[in-house]
């Protein structure tokens, strides 16, 4: 099979043929036919993400078809479509595990990290951390759901349920989604990109934004909460002083610039900063359940498996508008 491998962070990855693997009892082998590209493999490939296991297949935001069974796998069918996210194995018995916490695992292996993923035309995964995807969207369209849409939701639910105003810092993949459930749930949303990146609000606004602007402008109301996806550790103090008090600023990234000293007062008030880590498979059927409902649409940008780099590339420089997919 065909695979994009990164072998040392900070390098590009190496287009490289390898044998497809096979499934080890409780795993599936899966066809891949379209895999998301998250800032996250960027940090993975930077090296921001200092435990990756190299080398490395990056890619966790998987869509394919199941081609192999390991041994007693007995949950699904070869043929059937399903989605592989970042969360590919817990151990199941640490104190987070029992609690149902298994994002906070204290011995976790993510896909596309420690655990090869999806730049590649075959990959194995376990079977309890795969999903059966729902609905008539396309593969393309769907593999952003499995990262950016389950992150989004899950950053979205710390929110609380009385969040009804939310601005949402950094509008890309993972905001385009959560725009569109909050629309949903009939809250109102309020979109904050870089300074002068009109392309982006413009895409806010196309996603049901109540209001779109530059990151470095006051928020045109009190927001009950605030959802920080871009990597940028400044926009903490700014979106804790658009909150009202006991606002809720939740940090949706694995990866952030650091966060600069702030005045107290824009803290008091018992507003609250937390960030959200990984995600559970009680996320994944919540929101997997709720996307045909919406129904939500991705806006997706694809690349052969040979542009893996340049997919890459576009999102760095924040060149794309919605989220790139990888087509083996």
């Amino acid at each position: 099979m065909k695979a994009m491998v990164l072998e040392k962070t900070g390098q590009a990855l190496q287009l490289v043929q390898r044998p497809a693997p096979l499934p080890d009892a409780g795993q599936v082998q899966v066809k891949v036919s379209a895999c998301g590209v998250c800032r996250t493999d960027l940090h993975v490939v930077d090296g921001d993400l200092s435990e990756a296991r190299l080398p490395i297949i990056p890619g966790h935001e998987i869509v394919g078809t199941i081609s192999l069974l390991g041994e007693g796998v007995d949950n699904f069918q070869v043929g059937e479509r399903v989605g592989i996210p970042w969360l590919g194995y817990s151990c199941g018995c640490c104190r987070y595990c029992e609690s149902g916490a298994e994002n906070l695992c204290d011995e976790p292996g993510f896909t596309g990290y420690q655990i090869d993923g999806g730049y590649a035309e075959f990959t194995v995964a376990d079977a309890r951390f795969c999903f059966a995807l729902p609905g008539s969207q396309s593969d393309a369209e769907s593999a952003p759901w499995l990262c950016a849409g389950l992150i989004g939701y899950r950053s979205l639910m710390m929110t609380g349920e009385d969040c009804q105003r939310l601005g949402i810092y950094g509008f890309g993949a993972a905001a385009h989604i959560v725009a569109q459930i909050a629309r949903y749930q009939q809250r109102e949303v309020y979109a904050f990109t870089s300074p002068g990146d009109i392309a982006a609000q413009k895409f806010a606004l196309e996603m049901g934004a109540s209001w779109a602007g530059d990151s470095d402008r006051a928020a045109p109301c009190e927001l009950d909460a605030a959802i920080i996806f871009a990597p940028v550790g400044h926009l903490i103090p700014a979106a804790l002083r658009a909150v009202r008090k006991g606002g809720i600023v939740v940090c949706g990234g694995i990866h952030m610039s650091d966060i600069p000293s702030f005045p107290y007062h824009i803290l008091w008030g018992e507003r609250v900063i937390r960030s959200v880590a990984n995600l559970t498979r009680q996320d994944a059927q919540e929101f997997l359940e709720l996307a045909p409902l919406i129904p939500l649409k991705t806006r997706i940008k694809e690349f052969p498996l040979e542009q893996a780099n340049e997919a890459l590339h576009a999102l760095r420089s924040g060149k794309l508008t919605g989220a790139a997919v990888l087509r083996p």
